[in-house]
């Protein structure tokens, strides 16, 4: 489903000094796979999480998303094949406070071309145990709920692929695993997801974990 070849990244800073964020990186995801990228604050990893994401474009190497060079896309075709493959989850829930559950999730849709979206916002939230939840705005759900009406939201288009930057970073552990298990029911479903974090709890949860460090891959295995 993903393979990269070779993907670098570096950024300049205001000073004019280039900061390699990525060197090298070749990773190969199949369909249906639960991967861990694991690494420390500064390692690389939510910069290959935004390449992987195509909310950053890699400085060299090549991008394939089934089959597809994405870096030749432009900003538009970036975005709709963005809205239409990918879901993402953060660390941080960014729900908009002043909206119902049901609203927050169904903000994708606004920018589907999907000929109907009827009923996917509900679908979604019954999908992460939230049926009863649906006209509850955020400051009137827990940390977990809000993190499952994120999930939702990243689901309700039906992406192939779901990246997860620290998704249980805000959470306790009760509500940690609780995200977990729901990951790990929407892998046995057969999605593709990717789960960067730099706990190895979390990504114990995962079957497979490559390591990045100081921008490159380090090891790559199955667990």
């Amino acid at each position: 489903m993903i393979e990269l070849n070779e993907v670098g990244k570096t950024y300049t800073r205001p000073t004019g000094e280039a900061v390699l964020a990525l060197s090298g990186v070749s990773l190969r995801i199949e369909r249906g796979e639960m991967l861990a990228i694991v690494g420390s604050s500064g390692s690389g990893k939510s910069t290959l999480m935004n390449v992987l994401g195509l909310l950053d474009r890699p400085s060299a190497g090549r991008y394939l998303l089934d089959g597809q060079d994405v870096a030749g896309l432009d900003v538009n075709e970036q975005a709709r094949l963005r809205n239409q493959k990918i879901g993402f989850v953060f660390q941080s829930f960014h729900l908009l406070p002043r909206t119902s559950a049901l609203e927050n999730v169904e903000i994708p849709l606004l920018y589907s071309d999907r000929a109907s979206i009827q009923g996917l916002g509900r679908r979604a939230l019954e999908a992460v145990g939230l049926a009863d939840r649906i006209d509850h705005r955020p400051s009137e759900l827990s940390g977990g709920q809000q993190q499952r009406v994120a999930i939702a939201r990243a689901l309700v288009n039906e992406p192939d692929l779901l990246l997860a930057d620290e998704p249980t970073g805000n959470l306790d552990e009760r509500s940690a695993a609780e995200i977990l298990e729901i990951f790990a029911s929407l892998h046995r479903a057969g999605r593709t997801i990717v789960v960067v974090t730099h706990a190895p709890n979390v990504a114990a949860h995962c079957g497979r974990i490559a390591r990045i460090e100081g921008g490159r891959i380090t090891e790559d295995r199955a667990r």
